[in-house]
């Protein structure tokens, strides 16, 4: 189930005036909470993209280490391990 939460937030100067050029009848939005939102969800994106490239680079490098250095783990050892 979503919630929706209400913010306030100040803005001034160049901040203040940046967002009114983005939001209005000439601008990107319609109002101030749809180009928030819209930031939000851009900020998301990156973060996830930027964690799947970690996990991407991580695998690279696990995928390429030869088959001697690997050692088998029971399950219970890799969930110790990722717990630590």
């Amino acid at each position: 189930m979503s919630r929706t939460t209400t913010m306030t937030v100040r803005l001034s100067g160049a901040l203040s005036d940046f967002v009114a050029a983005n939001v209005n009848e000439a601008g990107a939005y319609e109002n101030i909470s749809e180009y928030v939102r819209d930031l939000i969800r851009r900020d998301k994106e990156r973060a996830e993209a930027e964690a799947f490239e970690r996990l991407k680079a991580e695998l690279t490098q696990a995928f390429a280490a030869p088959d001697k250095s690997y050692k088998p783990l029971t399950a219970a050892e890799v969930i110790a391990r990722n717990q630590g």
